[in-house]
């Protein structure tokens, strides 16, 4: 496999950034199998990466026009032609678009990573020029295709498992929601929720940790704290800034319960990461049926039904098998989830197809 010499498109290489910070670990792990790694991003941050990896920005970062951006993205996929022999892109299926035509005339198989409920007319058209699509579950990528392959989702089960010289103990009554606070991820219903248990005398805390990043986001977290004062929750409820993910996991071991309100569509790897660090996962999404398995009748709730997710954690809450119940789950994100088996396996395609 070290023949393979990779070309990566992705939206930011940043180990510190709250969103995309976890794709430094991708690469790391694509050098490991690779004689070479080129990796080119929409902007670049802080990172530290294996000898054989280089990596480019297209400028986002010193502010550039998308002339520009577009400019460098034909430059760099040129003049590094000779230093790849395979395509992998992930999450930016425009990338796929605007190189796609290029890459197939030089013969080198292009795989899109893409994990959303959203179809597009770019999806669309990425469909039809890459090779491969690699994916989490059917619910993940919407356009009809014969190139999918479903591989679930990859993490680094190390970096989430709780060390054993970690000493700051769990709080079962501690809940904690991850993600931007968007109205797609229904922040509101696990309010209304907590509401419901404070209301009854449960003494519980919900943290919410995420950025809101477009002004629609902003105006919907508006709108969260609004319904907290209103609620009278000021003492119940916090919301902390997006963190980078090193900064995150230990927020998983100090918490007792995760809870995600996403819609059904692909799996979101802050579920699975909550599973490997012990925060035991309540979802909306019915795509972890299969994946939560036997559980899944005790974690997966009506999607935007505040009284169904009360009565979810209000049953977890005084569960005497907690222990054994979170000792599943991890064993679960442990046994299928790895990133290094991921990893390998995207790159088993390319290898395998030559």
């Amino acid at each position: 496999m070290l023949s393979m010499r990779f070309l990566i498109l992705t939206q930011k290489v940043d180990r510190n950034d709250p969103v995309l910070g976890f794709f430094h670990r991708w690469i790391e792990e694509f050098a490991k199998h690779c004689e070479r790694v080129t990796v080119i991003a929409l902007g670049v941050g802080e990172y530290n990466l294996p000898k054989n990896v280089k990596v480019f920005s297209l400028g986002k970062e010193h502010g550039i026009s998308r002339l520009k951006y577009l400019i460098n993205f034909y430059r760099l996929i040129w003049r590094e032609r000779k230093n790849y022999n395979a395509v992998f892109v992930h999450m930016n299926q425009v990338y796929v678009v605007l190189g796609g035509f290029f890459w197939r005339l030089m013969r080198k198989p292009v795989g899109l990573w893409y994990v959303h409920r959203e179809k597009t007319i770019s999806l669309c058209i990425a469909e039809k020029l890459v090779n491969i699509i690699f994916t989490s579950t059917p619910e993940s990528f919407q356009v009809p295709t014969k190139k999918a392959h479903y591989l679930g989702h990859g993490i680094d089960i190390l970096d989430c498992a709780r060390p054993q010289g970690y000493h700051e103990p769990r709080n079962e009554k501690s809940i904690l929601c991850v993600g931007r606070l968007s109205a797609i991820k229904d922040q509101k219903t696990i309010i209304h929720a907590c509401a419901i248990l404070v209301r009854e005398g449960i003494d519980i805390t919900c943290t919410f940790v995420g950025n809101a990043d477009t002004k629609a986001d902003m105006v919907y977290k508006n709108k969260l704290l609004a319904l907290v004062a209103n609620e009278k929750l000021q003492n119940n409820i916090f919301f902390i800034d997006g963190i980078s993910h090193a900064e995150l996991i230990p927020f998983f071991w100090k918490s007792g319960i995760h809870v995600n309100g996403s819609p059904t569509g692909g799996l979101d790897k802050v579920v699975i990461e909550s599973m490997a660090a012990g925060a035991i996962p309540v979802v909306a999404n019915e795509a972890f049926r299969n994946t939560l398995g036997k559980y899944s009748e005790r974690l997966v709730f009506d999607e935007g039904d505040a009284d169904s997710l009360a009565d979810y954690l209000r049953n977890l809450l005084v569960a005497n098998d907690k222990y054994e119940l979170r000792a599943a789950l991890m064993d679960k994100a442990r046994d299928n989830f790895d990133l290094a088996v991921l990893v390998k396996k995207i790159v088993t395609y390319y290898e395998t197809s030559r």
